[in-house]
């Protein structure tokens, strides 16, 4: 009787089946439970406040700029920055030498027009009286009568550039529009200023430093959210730990746009009673846009999660969308595998987001994450998937 020991083929079979058997012990012991292979967290409830953030800049509500009608040199400055002025103040005076000499031209010029006139009213009366006694023709009358009206348009045209340069005269002294406080004086002493093209700024003043707004830009992505009224939150540089609130004032329909990046303007009002925030800081806004209360909520990295060696699905079988509504997908785990959930999506934080709808209750757990990678794997030109070692 011959035993299969001698024969070469009986080794090679013992060692296939030995070799197959580490194979299945070790992939059996590289599987990693899916407790432990992916990050989960629970779906629960909670309010959710979803806004909208821009950046923009603390302006007064009222910021007028002083100018200046005359040109002139300035001969004297009676406020400075900061200083708290009242209606009609004095602020700043320019040298009047021209101005003052331009109103005595006129002055002495109107006395010559009136003496002119009275001549002419004395020539008018006589040439009545001797028309009268016909010692004088009636176009010697009808002179007359034309030399004293010439004379008396002349004393209403110097009359009238007489007020002229008095009123210029008086517009060398500056005097402030409204009460307020200076935050910028663009002058100094000594400086010549012209107001031949357009009229210089010698002042800005602020009427109210306890009431500001914020001029900021949104992107028009988000205008569509922002209504009137609305609560605003804001932070400044200068207090980085501080909180300070507001409310939507107007929207401007006036749009900007930029590198084809469209913004539009939300002037948000600011109570200042301390004027702790100055003029021209920065302020970082977020206007609260909707809120909800005890709504079921995901985090986010749960709707950005997508499994990296998910089986393909059937059309058949895949989870069927919501039309018309903004919709997500979540995975949640279905014994041993993973299964996907089509959910509807409300308002969101950037941290969790609201679920309208869906096969999801408080307590189920979805996935966020995985704590280590997928073993590598490759596929067979069968299309069937192989470890690779």
């Amino acid at each position: 009787m011959k035993f299969p020991f001698k024969r070469p083929w009986f080794y090679l079979v013992i060692l296939v089946l030995m070799g197959g058997g580490v194979y299945a012990w070790y992939a059996k012991s590289a599987i990693v439970p899916p407790e432990q292979r992916y990050k989960i967290q629970a779906v629960e409830k909670g309010d959710v406040t979803q806004s909208v953030a821009a950046n923009g800049t603390l302006n007064p509500v009222i910021l007028v700029n002083v100018g200046t009608q005359v040109s002139g040199t300035v001969k004297k400055l009676h406020v400075d920055f900061n200083d708290h002025v009242e209606k009609g103040q004095v602020l700043l005076e320019l040298d009047d030498t021209v101005l003052s000499s331009q109103v005595g031209q006129d002055e002495a010029s109107l006395k010559n027009a009136k003496a002119s006139m009275d001549l002419a009213l004395a020539n008018e009366k006589r040439s009545k009286s001797l028309f009268a006694q016909e010692y004088v023709s009636a176009q010697d009358l009808e002179t007359a009568l034309q030399v004293r009206k010439s004379s008396q348009a002349q004393v209403e045209q110097v009359q009238a550039q007489l007020q002229k340069d008095r009123a210029n005269l008086g517009y060398s002294i500056i005097r402030s529009p409204v009460s307020g406080v200076v935050v910028d004086r663009e002058v100094d002493v000594g400086q010549t200023v012209a107001a031949s093209f357009q009229t210089p700024t010698l002042f800005k003043i602020a009427q109210d430093l306890s009431k500001m707004q914020i001029d900021s830009s949104f992107a028009e992505a988000d205008i569509g959210a922002i209504k009137v009224g609305q609560p605003t939150r804001f932070n400044v540089d200068a207090f980085p730990n501080r909180a300070f609130h507001g409310s939507v004032r107007q929207l401007r329909l006036n749009p900007t746009t930029t590198q084809n990046v469209v913004t539009y303007d939300v002037v948000v009002e600011v109570n200042n009673p301390d004027q702790t925030l100055l003029p021209g800081m920065t302020a970082y806004v977020n206007i609260v846009v909707a809120q909800s209360k005890e709504a079921l909520l995901v985090p986010n990295a749960a709707l950005r999660f997508k499994p990296a060696d998910l089986p393909p699905v059937k059309a058949a079988d895949k989870p069927k969308k919501i039309r018309d509504t903004a919709s997500g997908t979540v995975y949640i785990l279905d014994g041993e595998k993973l299964k996907p959930v089509v959910v509807t999506l409300g308002i969101t934080d950037n941290r969790n987001t609201e679920i309208l709808a869906g096969e999801l209750k408080p307590g189920d757990k979805v996935i966020v994450g995985e704590n280590q990678a997928a073993p590598d794997t490759t596929t067979s030109p069968n299309g069937v998937r192989m470890r690779m070692f």
